[in-house]
Formats: structure tokens, C-alpha cells, sequence
């Protein structure tokens, strides 16, 4: 054991690793996840990890037992419907709620638990919705309902230094509202309420952005006493308060005891619990507050009789029943005692201490980290000052990284890096709007500005105007361990922490040394790849057009979703191979997967159809498409179907797409097929050989060698210094100039290897290249070019590259 170790066992040994359980964390590791090998799983709120021994028990169950539809009478059903009734049980018995007193409603999640509390919702034009800014868009959606039936949404700040439940005055402090919303809803009777006024108020059992658990004496507070809480009064000058938990989260380390705090709704998803099985919530709801409830539609199992062609159901009374539409996923119901046995081996209050222990431990780390110049690494979020860290948090741990300057890691950037050294995390705002605009201090402003500008949920934007736009978030789950907790922490003080003699100002590569004038630059090889994604081939010689070379990146294979296929997602495509004959006219294509050699004219009237539009990269392009025997060939050689695609080149200028004034693609006059970015990727002979001698070096771990061809460069150039064409500008290559437009940004394509008809994944080269020529949060291998001249068109003839021509640079 190492001194790290017994210096984190003497602080948290008595809450770490289930010291009273069955069994060690580290036996549960090593028996139990078998699977995670090397991986560091730190994506626990999105969803936990099953265990071997849970799987193995629910496989054997399904396979010895018969299990039946419970709707019907037979003596399967009736053995099934034992279960449900005994899986609706131990749901109560998990949150201590007396079946007196509560239900255990089945659904699909805990969103469509949220959906049906929105749809069911008693709702008038003198109800509240109220929610907590930390709520899931699942709970927000809510106010779709509400605000549909005239009813106001409010949003409401839960202050940071005080918990819910302190009685006096001194509740004034605790709540802030933020401003009505309202509809103006036509059809609906306005004016004071003739019958009882429902308000319902939503938080988090934790919230999923921060770790943040809220004080459940809230609950109590809401439902006897609102008028106490500031704000409640002038907006709700009457009605009955009803309280919703989103427990989706927190349940999983810390339930809450509903015998103590009786909430009237709270919902749940049982992979957030233990893995599996995915697609099945629940939603516990109150008895009175589950007769409040007006449900319209009705299924199979909740009528007790319906009459085709007249108005006539009889609905059931149970509430289950009544709420449960259609038949419930029974099967999934029975698996779940498998999972709440190992909960309840572990014990909840031992799960509880093991992850509080973890994200604590990485919260100190990560505020002690410092830069070289003093300035700190991380800015976390979630209610503590400093080091004076709130143990009433979850198990979640969400920051933001600086540079020793100030500026933002993007935590694009993180996740990318986190992932090369198998650590999985999850980056964004998590479906939390409000937390996040919140804790990042984003106005609304800000978020319609960065809405309008292009941003959506899940894309490659991070930093917009120098503001970070999400987070990075790491969480634990019971089977988490300190070494996860090590390597996570390890890997952020290598990869972003300059100590005091390398202040990394995230604006230089390293590799590239002082410029001096080059001479002796020679153009070593010329490949074209005429289908995007699919095998090149070399040329000697090879003639320009104004997209690039000719005939590059011409052709593309679409899915019959309509999306584009690229190695990313269908690696076999490497293994087609083409060449152009240009003497024939013809281009030939080989896949060993396919008998015959495809062969398809360079021009001719084989297209299937007229010429029509298609989007890509956010752009409209013309292409003609091809018979349904190309088609079938491609479909083959992939092992999926698609059609071939081939860009139309007349009347068509590639316009760029701007992103908050950025410019995403290179220049507004740059003519593309379907290339990313650039007319041309350059790299250099002796670029690629120095990666290949830190690849030796092991620098990673792992003795690498690669060739120019894994980054599908169109030029490769010889003669000089590694990676003296970052500070190019412009270059000529016999008669023709171009210019360069920075270097390529590189991501995890370069680590697939195509061997022996297997397509093998390592973190390699990008590992490496990350560790000396990451800037800005991109990791740059050569450099694109596009032509120098703007007029090309005017110019005669028809230019040609050679191999052997003279490079010079600027």
C-alpha cells in the first residue's frame, strides 16, 4: 500500500470500503466488475454500473422461473403478479413509506413518472407550480402543463449558507423567487377560486449539477406552514401546497425516509439505483394526493369495463391499477429484488459514508491544486467556502479548470483527455438549465445569445465569449474506489496543472522550435481519397481543381436515415479501397467483403434521379445519387445499408456557418466537397518520425509506431525540421500557391488501426500528441491549406501537382 493510500485510509478508513460489510470494496472489484479492467467509470449520476452477481441472479431467474402476463388468470400470471406486488413493497420499505400511506406506481422512468404528476395534476388558473432552480429538465417540463391551464410557474433560489426547516423569522432569508410566468390561456374562467386551489412544489432530493441535498424539512414547511415562507403569501393567497421530489439522483446514496417527510410525490429510476434494468421508474405517491389526480386517457388494465361505440368506461380503483397503462415490464420488476439484495447487503447508510468519502477526498485535491504562479486550478460548484467543505453534498463533484492566465479549459477538452486515459466523465449542463446558468453566472442573455449563435445540448461548444457554457462532473457509485478517486485526481494535476517552471499559457506547441528559414522542402507524396472516409490511393502526378485535388472527397455514403457515414462510426469503411484510372475515365473500388470489383465512370448518365439537396456540417449540397446495384455493392462492403452520393459541382459555393461572429470552418471563399475543413491536409515526413520516437519512448506506456497515412494527409512534404509547418503561412509547390489556415485539429479517428480485416482502437497516437501539442483545447498534427489565389478561375490550363516538386515555404 502506497503512502497515498494510508494517508486517505487514516482520514476516511472508517467510512471507506464497507470495513463492516460482507465484503471489501476491493473484493467487490475484483469478483464483481471484472469488466472495468483498467477503466475509470466516474459517470455514476448519469447511470450506475450493474454487478457480475447481479446479472447472474437475474439470468437464472428468468431462466428457471416462468413468468406470464400479469393481466391474465393462468397460474404464471398469477405467480408474476405476486411479484409486482412484492417488488411494489420493497420500493416502499427502500423510502421507510407505509403502504397505508403510500403507492408504488410502475413506469418507464422517473421522467415519465414527472410526465404523468404534470398531466394528472389538478391544475386551475389560481394554481402555483414552484420549483427549485436546481431541478432536471424532466421537472421543468412540468410548467408546460401548468402554464397550459393558466396556472403561474415560479422559480425559486434555495440560499446557499442556511438550510430549509429553521423556524422564525428567520425563514424570510432562506427563499428568493424569481419572476411570475405566465400564459394567457384562452377559454379558462378567471377570478378567485370556487373550490379548493392545488399548488404543487418541486425540488431535488439532490441536485444532479452540484451534489447539493436539499434540507427535507422543506417539506413539512411547504405543506403546513407556506404562508411562513416569503413570497409563497403574495403569490398564493390560498390553496393547498403539495410537495414533489425528484429522488432520480439521491436515492441511490441517501433515501429519504418518508415517515419523516411526507411528500406527496417522488419518483425514481431504477438504473440510477443499481444498473439495471434500464427503461422502469417509479412514482410513490401519497393516497390523498393520488385521489387528487385526474387522469383522461385510459388502456388495457386500468378500466374495469369500456363499451366500443358508446361513452362508457368504468375505471378501476386501485390506484396502481388505475395510473399503470397497459402492461406493465414485468419482467424488468422481478429483476429488481436482484438489485435492491445487493443494496441491502452493502447496507445504504455504508454506501452512503463509502461515496462521501470519495467525492470529499477529491474535492480537497482538486482546491489545493495550484499553478506554478499561485492561481488556483479549479473552481468548484456546490454550497462550501474554500476548504470548508459542506458534507451534506452527494456524491458528485462538478467544477470548471483555469490556466495559470485565467482563461477556461474548455471541458470539451477535459472529457477528450479524461477519455485517452480511460476515465470516463460526463461534460455539459447535465439537463439542468438552472443550475447551471446558475453556478456559472450565465444571464439570460447569455443563454439566448448562445442559443441564437448556434449552441444546443451535447455539441463540441464550451467556451462562448470566454464564459464556460457547462461542466465537467465526476460522480461514485458504491462500487467506486480510491484508486478510481487517485487516477481521476492524478490525471487533472497532469494534464492542467504548469508548476512554477512551465506556466503554460495554452498559446504554444511544443515540438516547434525557433523559426530559421528552411531550404531543401520536396513534396514526398500526393494521396487522394475520392470517398470520403473510404481508402486512398497515390499518385505521381495528380491534376488541381478548385475544391482540391481532383476528384478528392467527391463521393460519400449516407445512411437511409440520412446520416453521413464516416469512420467514426462505421470503422469498416477503411477497408474499402479506390483508385482513379484518369486515362479510363473510371473509378475502381475493392472490399474483400464484396466478389466483384465495383466499377463507376468518372462521367457518364448513370445516376438514379435528378439532382437534389442534402445537409452537411450545417451546409446544402447538391449531389447526384446512384442505382440500387452501387447501392446494394456499398451496403455489402459496410455491412449496413446506404447509398453512395456524389457532389454536384456546379452552381454551388461552400457558405460558411458562423457561430457568435466565430467563423467555424476556415475562410468564406473557400471552395470544399466533403472535406471537414480544408482543401488540403499537409503533414510532414519528419513530423511523423518524431512522434514515432515518442511513441518508442513510451511515453505512454505503450511502443507505437505509426505512418503518415493514419491522419489521411493529401500532401506529405520532406526536407526540414518536425513540425516547422506550424509557422508557415504560405508555401508554393511548383507554380501553385496556398496558404495555411492553422493546424488540423485531431480527435480519436487516429487511433483506429486497420489490420487483417479487424479494426483495432487504442488511445494511441492521440495520447501522445496530447501530451506535447495540445493548445486551446485542440490537439494539432499538420496543417490545412487552401489555394493562396481567389481567382483561380480565371486562370488557363489545368495545373497538376508532381512528386519530387520543390517546397518553398512563405
Amino acid at each position: 500500500m502506497g503512502a497515498a493510500k494510508e494517508e486517505f485510509l487514516r482520514e476516511f478508513g472508517e467510512h471507506y470500503g464497507y470495513p463492516n460489510g460482507p465484503n471489501s470494496i476491493d473484493q467487490i472489484r475484483a469478483t464483481e466488475f471484472k469488466r472495468l479492467k483498467d477503466v475509470v467509470y466516474l459517470d455514476h449520476a448519469g447511470a450506475t454500473l450493474y454487478s457480475d452477481l447481479q446479472m447472474e441472479s437475474v439470468f437464472h431467474d428468468l431462466t428457471t422461473n416462468l413468468y406470464g402476463n400479469p393481466h391474465s388468470q393462468n397460474d404464471s400470471s398469477s405467480a408474476t403478479l405476486d411479484i409486482v406486488r412484492n417488488a411494489r413493497q420493497q420500493v416502499l420499505e427502500y423510502f421507510n413509506a407505509s403502504p397505508k400511506d403510500y403507492k408504488c406506481i410502475f413506469t418507464s422512468g422517473a421522467t415519465a413518472a414527472l410526465k404523468l404528476i404534470g398531466e394528472a395534476f389538478p391544475w386551475s388558473c389560481n394554481s402555483n407550480f414552484m420549483y427549485t432552480m436546481e431541478n432536471h429538465n424532466s421537472v421543468l417540463g412540468i410548467r408546460e402543463y401548468a402554464l397550459g391551464q393558466g396556472a403561474a410557474a415560479i422559480a425559486v433560489d434555495i440560499e446557499e449558507d442556511i438550510h430549509p426547516g429553521i423556524t422564525g423569522e428567520t425563514i424570510s432569508s432562506q427563499i428568493s423567487m424569481h419572476q411570475v410566468q405566465r400564459r394567457k390561456v384562452d377559454g379558462l374562467p378567471e377570478g378567485e377560486p370556487t373550490s379548493v386551489v392545488h399548488n404543487l412544489f418541486a425540488f431535488p432530493l439532490e441536485c444532479n449539477f452540484s451534489g447539493l441535498r436539499f434540507g427535507l424539512d422543506l417539506v413539512k414547511i411547504v405543506q403546513e406552514d407556506s404562508k411562513r415562507i416569503p413570497g409563497i403569501a403574495s403569490v398564493c393567497k390560498n390553496g393547498q401546497w403539495m410537495v414533489l421530489i425528484d429522488a432520480a439522483k439521491g436515492c441511490a446514496t441517501m433515501p429519504l425516509d418518508l415517515s419523516k417527510y411526507p411528500a406527496d410525490f417522488v419518483t425514481i429510476s431504477f438504473y440510477k439505483l443499481f444498473g439495471y434494468p434500464t427503461g422502469l421508474g417509479a412514482l410513490i405517491i401519497r393516497n390523498d394526493a393520488a385521489k387528487l389526480l385526474k387522469k383522461t386517457y385510459f388502456s388495457g388494465g386500468t378500466v374495469a369495463a369500456a363499451i366500443a361505440d358508446i361513452d362508457f368506461i368504468k375505471r378501476r380503483k386501485d390506484i396502481e391499477e388505475l395510473f399503470e397503462d397497459g402492461t406493465v415490464s414485468f419482467l424488468s420488476i422481478v429483476s429488481i429484488r436482484h438489485g435492491f439484495k445487493i443494496l441491502n447487503s452493502l447496507t445504504v447508510s455504508a454506501i452512503s459514508r463509502h461515496t462521501t468519502s470519495l467525492a470529499v477526498y477529491t474535492r480537497k485535491k482538486l482546491l489545493a491544486m495550484r499553478h506554478g504562479n499561485g492561481s488556483s486550478v479549479c473552481i468548484l460548484y456546490g454550497y462550501y467556502n474554500s476548504m470548508e467543505l459542506c458534507h451534506e453534498m452527494g456524491p458528485i463533484v462538478s467544477f470548471n479548470l483555469k490556466r495559470p492566465d485565467g482563461s477556461w479549459y474548455g471541458y470539451r477538452e477535459v472529457e477528450k483527455l479524461a477519455s485517452l486515459s480511460g476515465i470516463q466523465l460526463r461534460t455539459g449542463c447535465f439537463c439542468n438549465p438552472g443550475a447551471c446558468a446558475k453556478y456559472l453566472g450565465l444571464s439570460h442573455l447569455d443563454l439566448i445569445s448562445n442559443t441564437e449563435a448556434g449552441h444546443v445540448c451535447w455539441d463540441d461548444h464550451d467556451i462562448i465569449n470566454g464564459k464556460p457554457i457547462g461542466a465537467v462532473r465526476v460522480s461514485f457509485g458504491y462500487m467506486s474506489t480510491y484508486e478510481d478517486a487517485k487516477k481521476f485526481v492524478d490525471f487533472v494535476a497532469s494534464s492542467f496543472m504548469s508548476p512554477q517552471n512551465r506556466i503554460d499559457h495554452g498559446s504554444q506547441l511544443k515540438g516547434l522550435e525557433k523559426c530559421f528559414v528552411d531550404t531543401g522542402y520536396y513534396l514526398k507524396s500526393i494521396t487522394i481519397y475520392p470517398i470520403k472516409s473510404c481508402g486512398g490511393f497515390s499518385a505521381r502526378s495528380w491534376p488541381l481543381s478548385f475544391n482540391g485535388l481532383k476528384y478528392d472527397r467527391q463521393w460519400i455514403l449516407r445512411s437511409l436515415t440520412g446520416e453521413v457515414l464516416t469512420q467514426k462510426k462505421v470503422p469498416e469503411m477503411g477497408f474499402i479501397s479506390t483508385i482513379i484510372d484518369l486515362s479510363m475515365g473510371m473509378m475502381f473500388v475493392e472490399s474483400a467483403r464484396c466478389k466483384e470489383r465495383l466499377q463507376i465512370r468518372l462521367e457518364s448518365d448513370v445516376y438514379d434521379g435528378a439532382v437534389v439537396d442534402i445537409e452537411l456540417y450545417g451546409q446544402s449540397y447538391k449531389v447526384y445519387s446512384y442505382h440500387k446495384e452501387t447501392n446494394a455493392w456499398f451496403s455489402e462492403a459496410i455491412g449496413k445499408p446506404c447509398t453512395l452520393l456524389r457532389y454536384s459541382s456546379s452552381n454551388h459555393d461552400f457558405m460558411l456557418k458562423k457561430t457568435n461572429g466565430v467563423v467555424t470552418c476556415r475562410n468564406a471563399e473557400n471552395k470544399l466537397n466533403f472535406s471537414n475543413e480544408a482543401q488540403f491536409l499537409l503533414v510532414s515526413e519528419e513530423s511523423v518520425s518524431d512522434l514515432n520516437k515518442r511513441l518508442s519512448s513510451g511515453i505512454s506506456g505503450a511502443l507505437v509506431q505509426v505512418n503518415a497515412s493514419r491522419f489521411r494527409p493529401n500532401l506529405m512534404v520532406s526536407g526540414g525540421r518536425p513540425y516547422a509547418e506550424d509557422a508557415w503561412k504560405y508555401i508554393r509547390i511548383g507554380d501553385t500557391y496556398f496558404s495555411s489556415l492553422g493546424g488540423c485539429n485531431r480527435c480519436q479517428m487516429i487511433n483506429l488501426t486497420l489490420n487483417a480485416g479487424q479494426v483495432q482502437k487504442s488511445n494511441e497516437p492521440l495520447a501522445t500528441l496530447a501530451s506535447y501539442r495540445r493548445i486551446k483545447g485542440k490537439i494539432l498534427f499538420g496543417i490545412l491549406l487552401k489555394y493562396a489565389s481567389l481567382d483561380r478561375e480565371q486562370q488557363q490550363g489545368e495545373s497538376w501537382l508532381h512528386v519530387g516538386q520543390d517546397v518553398h515555404p512563405d
